[in-house]
Order: C-alpha cells, then sequence, then structure tokens
C-alpha cells in the first residue's frame, strides 16, 4: 500500500509515526504501515456469498452455497477475541459480500467492544439508509466501497445491470450517517481510460479516499493476466494518479490516495521526486524504509469464511491452519511452517530481478501470488515490476 497523498504529496512526515513510538497499539490507522511491530490487520472474508458476480473476485464468490461452511457467530466471536489479545488494531469485514451475514451488526459491536478498528469492504449496493445508520451507531471506521468505472463499464465488471446506481446510493447513505467512505478500483486494460472519471467522482461527491490496486491474479483475476497493463501504461497510469491527487492538494482538498498490490510504486515515487523535490525525496525514502513493502505474511493476514487463514486475502489456495482448531495468534506466529518463516523474511529468497533490485528493503519483493501465477514460482520476480533494469541498479550489479 503506497499513499501517494502521504508520500507524493507530503500529508505525512517521517516524524508523524516517530512522534508515537511506532508501535502499532499507539498509532492511528493512517500511520500503521509505519509501525515497526507490524501486527497484521486481519481480512475476515466471513461469507463467500455475493449479489453480484464480479469478474476479477479473488474469492472466487457467489450467490448462494456456502452458508452452512462458514464461522458462526460465536466462532467469530471467539476469534475477535483472540485478535483483541494479540494486539490485531485493525479488522476489515470482506467477502464474498459482508452485508449478506445476518450476524455483521453484532460482530462489528463486540469487535469495537474489544477495541479494534472495525471497517467493511463492500460492494455498496446493500447499503441502505437503515444499514448506515446502525452502522454509524456502531462506531464504525470506515466502510470501502468497490467500483470499477463508472455506470455500464462497472456494471460490466459486476456482472449485474445497475450495480453502478446502486452502489452510488449506498455510499452516498453511508455518508448522510457521518462514516467515512472510500472507493476501491482495481486497473486493468478494460477500465484504465475510466481512472479520471473516478477522480471527477470523488470530487463531485466528497468521497474522502480511494485506492487504485494493481491486478492480482488470483481468483476469478486469474483470468485477467493477460488484460493486465503493459508496464508502460502502467507507469503512465501512476504518474496520472500523482499528478491528479497533486490537483486535490493545490485546491486545499487532501483526499486520501493510495495504489495497492505493487510496491514497485515506492520507488517510482521516490525517484520522481528525486527530480522535483530532492528534499521531500529523502523523507520520502525514510518513510518507505518504515513502510517496508509487500506485508503478506507479517502485516496483512486473511481469515476465510470457513476459519482458513491466509498469508493475505490472495492467498487463498494455502492454508497455514484453521481457527477452529488453533487460535489465530498461535497460527501466525508457528514459524516451523516452512512458508510462514520464509515469508517474515522473504527479502532472502526471492529470485531473479528482484534479487538484484536495490530497492529490495523498500519493495519486499513485491507479489508473491503473482510470481508464481505467472511463472509457477513463487519466488520469482514479480512480472508486473515495472521498473527498469538501470533504475533497480541491475546493471550496476550486472
Amino acid at each position: 500500500m503506497i499513499g501517494i497523498s502521504k508520500l507524493y504529496c507530503g500529508a505525512v512526515e517521517p516524524s508523524d509515526p516517530l512522534r508515537y513510538g511506532r508501535e502499532s497499539s499507539k498509532l492511528p490507522s493512517h500511520l500503521l504501515q509505519f509501525s515497526h511491530d507490524k501486527k497484521p490487520v486481519v481480512v475476515w472474508n466471513m461469507t463467500r456469498r455475493c449479489n453480484l458476480r464480479c469478474a476479477h473476485c479473488y474469492a472466487q464468490a457467489m450467490e448462494e452455497g456456502f452458508k452452512g461452511k462458514e464461522l458462526t457467530t460465536e466462532e467469530g466471536k471467539r476469534l475477535i477475541d483472540d485478535l483483541a489479545h494479540f494486539g490485531v488494531p485493525v479488522i476489515l469485514f470482506s467477502g464474498g459480500e459482508p452485508l449478506l451475514r445476518e450476524d455483521l451488526e453484532k460482530l462489528i459491536e463486540y469487535a469495537v467492544k474489544k477495541g479494534i478498528r472495525a471497517v467493511i469492504s463492500s460492494n455498496g449496493t446493500l447499503i441502505t439508509k437503515e444499514k448506515a445508520k446502525t452502522f454509524a451507531d456502531l462506531s464504525l471506521s470506515y466502510i470501502g466501497v468497490s467500483l470499477d468505472g463508472i455506470g455500464g463499464v462497472n456494471d460490466a465488471f459486476r456482472g449485474i445491470k445497475g450495480a453502478f446506481k446502486k452502489a452510488l446510493t449506498g455510499i452516498r447513505n453511508a455518508k448522510k450517517a457521518g462514516i467515512k467512505v472510500g472507493l476501491r478500483f482495481t486497473i486493468n486494460k478494460r477500465n484504465v481510460d475510466e481512472v479520471p472519471k473516478i477522480f471527477d467522482l470523488i470530487e463531485k461527491e466528497g468521497i474522502e479516499r480511494v485506492c487504485f490496486y494493481h491486478l492480482v491474479y488470483a481468483g476469478r483475476g486469474s483470468r485477467l493476466m493477460e488484460e493486465d497493463l503493459s508496464h508502460e501504461k502502467r507507469r503512465d497510469t501512476v504518474d496520472y494518479i500523482m499528478d491528479r491527487t497533486q490537483v486535490f492538494f493545490t485546491k486545499g482538498k487532501p483526499i486520501e490516495v493510495l495504489t495497492v498490490d505493487n510496491h514497485s510504486d515506492g520507488p517510482y515515487v521516490y525517484l520522481r521526486l528525486l527530480k522535483e523535490n530532492r528534499k521531500r525525496a529523502q523523507e520520502v525514502l525514510e518513510l518507505l524504509m518504515m513502510n517496508e513493502g509487500n506485508a503478506s505474511g507479517v502485516g496483512i493476514a486473511c481469515v476465510d469464511e470457513e476459519g482458513n487463514v491466509h498469508a493475505d486475502q490472495f492467498w487463498r489456495h494455502y492454508s497455514f491452519g484453521n481457527v477452529r482448531e488453533r487460535p489465530f495468534s498461535k497460527i501466525w506466529m508457528d514459524t516451523s511452517n516452512e512458508l510462514m518463516a520464509k515469508l517474515k523474511d522473504k527479502k532472502r529468497y526471492v529470485k531473479g530481478r528482484c534479487a538484484l533490485c536495490r530497492w529490495l528493503d523498500i519493495c519486499g519483493g513485491n507479489f508473491r501470488v503473482r510470481a508464481e501465477a505467472k511463472t509457477g514460482d513463487m519466488w520469482a520476480e514479480d512480472p508486473q515490476c515495472y521498473l527498469t533494469d538501470e533504475e533497480i541498479g541491475a546493471k550496476e550489479i550486472a
């Protein structure tokens, strides 16, 4: 996760996380990525049921067929108890579509009472005025709504006509209830031309946050591998995101803009700033060193609907154990599992250009799932690192 507004536009200074001691239990949510102890943010994919059929769904969610396998309300509460004791700062209720869980409100309330910041990842179509008010009353911190374009472009991704209109209504309902709302947009060839329109939408609607996700080849997203951006187009798109974010800041609208799931963005922001503002570039380098890049198996975790624990939400093909049998905290810290041990020290195991890269300490080897999907080797170089050999220093090493 690369905060374009935090880094490129100067919304965060290196002194900000240092002021809190960089402990995740003491850091405000917008600084958690800079913690030194990296307690995981836990994505709980609490259901695979969904009212939409998204083309790039990593969970391969569908309308029905999974309810009987889901963790029960009581099992969910035991999971939350363990997460609270372990010091997890945030639980992200996701799916499928989490609003299809009848006990979602009870579990949000329980997490908040246990001192965990509760957020939701949703398609937005089921957020009624009544639901939004209930969420606000429960002190829900944030709702991230997935949109992959405007109007029919979004509907084509979602597989349901009218999904965009319903999602926009849900966003407006949440905002009126006083809940912070952000957008989640997954970039690929089909919708990259919608990026400017997304910026227009967040400005028009007063949306406070937007995350631009790079495509990860997992679940149904694997089918879109050949529709991913070229390296040149990816660079152009990241440049555009930086430019539009800067325009917001110039207008006095400090909207939070992030790119997610491609840690090449970090060095790319730094290299651009070296040409524009060397003082800020040095500050950004300090922040990137604190961030440490890819956090799979360290600062991000996933528990699926059946209780299986994964390195992140895209690693659903590999489980470290099940919370019905062992607490999450025990599973997460058990480095007798070879893969878990390697993920906690992944920079030692990456290959190819990643192993030669001068930015390895601030990228962390980028996305292992994408490397595995493309090459069959989870430690191979990420095929969507768009930095040149010269930019990563590979020519100098050779």
